[in-house]
């Protein structure tokens, strides 16, 4: 029982990075990796759901994304001492790139599995945009905490990102951060195997 009671306490803090908040919570989201940057700001009028909008620059192919986003929590397992998500994640907008523009739209599945300790995720991603891109990624994760902080420390987590880009410079990129979160404040920095910074940073409120 008492784990349970930590991992209750931990949820608002162990979802930072997720697609979907508490109700009635807005996010702020920036993202910048090896191929693109975004920012995604979304609001959640339930535990289950969330919609707002996300701006995207990839840098590789050089064109922009503006979509509105929906995402669902599909199904939620709270353990004794662990907690597991999977959602679907929808976009539809448009792309522009030299002044063209054409409609694009995305589909996705994105799952995690936390405990206090370790960390795994998985997300997927297919993209169409009219002329500009079609093409699918996938990356996943995997994290191990440190040391174990109380509630409102600053809390550590030592992480490898492994993404599988089929359109990219590499096929397969590598990419080991850190993630620091307090409060309502997540921030992650690292360096890719392409020597790409990543530099994430997220805002509940």
């Amino acid at each position: 029982m008492r784990y349970l009671i930590i991992i209750l306490l931990l949820v608002p803090q162990m979802a930072y990075a997720r697609p979907v908040s508490y109700p009635g919570g807005w996010t702020v989201m920036q993202n910048n990796d090896y191929s693109m940057n975004s920012l995604h700001i979304h609001y959640s009028p339930t535990a289950k759901e969330s919609i707002g909008w996300k701006a995207e620059y990839n840098r590789d192919e050089d064109f922009q994304l503006q979509m509105a986003q929906y995402n669902r929590l599909l199904k939620r397992w709270n353990m004794e001492d662990a907690q597991a998500n999977a959602y679907l994640k929808l976009g539809l907008g448009i792309a522009e790139q030299e002044g063209d523009v054409d409609p694009a739209t995305t589909i996705g599945f994105a799952s995690d599995y936390e405990t206090r300790r370790i960390f795994a995720s998985y997300e997927n991603r297919y993209l169409k945009a009219g002329s500009f891109s079609d093409a699918f990624t996938q990356k996943a994760r995997v994290g191990v905490a440190p040391y174990l902080g109380e509630y409102d420390d600053l809390q550590t987590w030592l992480m490898l990102e492994v993404a599988h880009d089929p359109e990219g410079r590499d096929e397969f990129v590598t990419t080991p951060l850190v993630r620091f979160f307090k409060d309502e404040y997540m921030a992650e920095i690292g360096f890719s195997s392409q020597k790409d910074l990543l530099f994430n940073w997220v805002i509940r409120f």
